[in-house]
């Protein structure tokens, strides 16, 4: 059986890379036969621009002994209740919009919580024809039921700051991409 010196699986695997490199070098290539290749009619989703965004935290919510998660809260005439099956992933993030910053077109598994703690967001949803914006300023909050997909957007000429409280299948994406529906003139 023959030995490989260490410095020879270097000199290998470096002429593999550059192979592969060489092979890749021109990305309007194709990578399958013409035939194959479709132009979509669409983009697949929308980007989001002039945003940062920061998870402070994510944790499973689950009760062992029972499949369907629930609390509930009554305090004097206010009532809180809070069911999930088979529970629920519980995530926080920061939002830093600049001046003219959005968030692309997106949808969520689950409902999002949206508090604008500085500045002034806008929202728009993909289910209005009229494309109404609807404006939060800080200390206000903007409920997004995540079923369909939305657009959050910094119009203003100050930095806008969000704290969203995801709340989400286990284990899911806290965020799915969607294209332009069309119904906004953006």
């Amino acid at each position: 059986m023959p030995r490989f010196s260490l410095e020879r699986v270097s000199v290998f695997a470096a002429l593999a890379c550059s192979q592969l490199l060489i092979a890749c070098r021109n990305a309007v290539e194709p990578v399958a036969p013409a035939s194959t290749i479709e132009a979509p009619s669409q983009p697949v989703f929308t980007l989001g621009s002039g945003s940062s965004s920061t998870l402070l935290g994510r944790a499973n919510f689950s009760d062992p002994k029972d499949p369907v998660f629930k609390v509930k809260r009554i305090t004097g005439k206010w009532h809180m209740e809070l069911k999930a099956t088979p529970g629920f992933d519980l995530a926080i993030q920061t939002i830093t919009f600049q001046p003219g910053g959005h968030s692309g077109w997106h949808s969520h598994p689950g409902p999002v919580f949206i508090q604008v703690v500085s500045g002034t967001m806008t929202f728009y949803e993909s289910d209005d024809p009229t494309c109404t914006p609807v404006t939060r300023t800080a200390g206000q909050g903007f409920l997004d039921y995540g079923d369909h997909a939305h657009m959050a957007r910094n119009e203003s000429a100050t930095v806008a700051q969000n704290v969203v409280t995801y709340f989400a299948p286990p284990g899911i994406a806290l965020r799915v991409d969607e294209p332009n529906p069309g119904n906004c003139p953006f």
